[in-house]
């Protein structure tokens, strides 16, 4: 009778497995496979900071451009920020980068260093794989002026189109950058006011 039992408990085969432990494995992979997303979540958010697991701001990019001294992208991330937020404040902000570049420029042709002025050249210069190929030539001090007219340029126009929404804020942010550019007189190009909060 037991001989019986057993024979009927047994897979058709003859391979000795029982019905009750191809159910725990079934259990028992169909759980592991439950729990790999969470494995896979707690590894990523180990692996990185909080601050790369979510898309930053334009500003918040903007303000790591900033400190890289990437201001071809610093200028793009606050263009976006005007592009998606139109304000007297988002105006403001993009003057400043441009003052940043005049200021780092400044700072560059003061201590004679001219190799990192060619260098700020080739990035705002440089915009695809093209430009490896067929590079933008100029002289670093030509370079220089080239780009420090065209900064102001674009500086004075912003400025005025900042005043023109909003001129208690600009006015308002342009002080915080005067404090900040006295309290940061040797690298105040490569960051922002606290009070701008980026």
């Amino acid at each position: 009778m037991t001989d019986h039992m057993t024979r009927q408990r047994t897979i058709g085969d003859g391979s000795g497995c029982s019905w009750r432990s191809i159910a725990q494995i079934v259990a028992m992979a169909l759980l592991f496979t439950a729990w790999i997303p969470v494995f896979e979540s707690v590894a990523v958010s180990d692996v990185l900071p909080r601050t790369q697991t979510s898309m930053p701001g334009n500003l918040a990019r903007a303000k790591v451009y900033l400190a890289a001294g990437d201001y071809r992208r610093a200028l793009e991330a606050c263009q976006q920020e005007v592009n998606e937020r139109p304000s007297a404040g988002s105006y403001t902000y993009l003057t400043y980068v441009y003052h940043a570049i005049d200021g780092y420029l400044e700072q560059l042709a003061t201590h004679d260093e001219w190799g990192a002025v060619e260098r700020l050249f080739w990035n705002l210069a440089y915009r695809d794989a093209q430009d490896l190929i067929d590079p933008p030539g100029g002289l670093a001090r030509m370079a220089k002026e080239m780009i420090q007219t065209s900064v102001r340029d674009q500086a004075d126009l912003h400025a005025a189109m900042a005043a023109r929404l909003d001129r208690r804020v600009s006015d308002a942010l342009w002080l915080q950058q005067k404090a900040w550019r006295q309290r940061e007189p040797e690298h105040w190009w490569s960051g922002v006011p606290v009070e701008w909060r980026w």
